[in-house]
């Protein structure tokens, strides 16, 4: 019986992975463009991981970075064309309107992760929005979108089990 549970949820895991379209891949695998601009575009910081993710015919690479104490997820088409990057930053460093944002609407809430997301449009690198993990005080957690005004565009719980929501 155990073994009957375990090798459905393993099924179920997989199906899931499956249709998210996302495969982990080496790094050495990676298509040469992409290596190349990312050495180009970091190149004091060190490939962690990588992955491949297919949407329909849509193809894109994920590359994980970490610079120092920064680390980066860097999506870029298989000609190398960086199309986002998201960076980890310290809470500390979020902007004023953002962290006032988070504290009106989730008063005793704790961040515990924020990231700048950076979208790249024809070379041009564009600051979009802010993304924030956090947890309430009656412990659910939560990924909140926030545009730099400290408009809040989409809030998700991360709980486990729950839809998503929008603000």
């Amino acid at each position: 019986m155990f073994r009957a549970m375990l090798t459905l949820l393993l099924a179920a895991a997989m199906s899931s992975a499956a249709r998210a379209g996302e495969e982990k891949i080496e790094i050495d695998k990676l298509p040469k463009a992409v290596s190349a601009t990312v050495m180009k575009r970091f190149p004091t910081a060190k490939m962690i991981e990588a992955a491949k993710e297919e949407d329909g015919k849509k193809v894109e690479y994920e590359v994980t970075l970490k610079d120092g104490e920064t680390k980066y997820d860097v999506m870029l088409t298989p000609e190398g064309v960086i199309t986002l990057i998201e960076k980890t930053i310290a809470i500390s460093d979020l902007p004023k309107a953002v962290s006032d944002a988070i504290s009106k609407k989730y008063p005793n809430a704790k961040v515990t992760l924020a990231e700048e997301m950076t979208f790249v449009k024809d070379g041009k690198e564009s600051l979009d929005y802010y993304e924030a993990l956090l947890e309430t005080a009656d412990k659910k957690k939560l990924e909140l979108e926030i545009a730099p005004d400290g408009t809040i565009k989409k809030t998700e719980n991360k709980s486990g089990g729950e839809k998503k929501e929008k603000s």
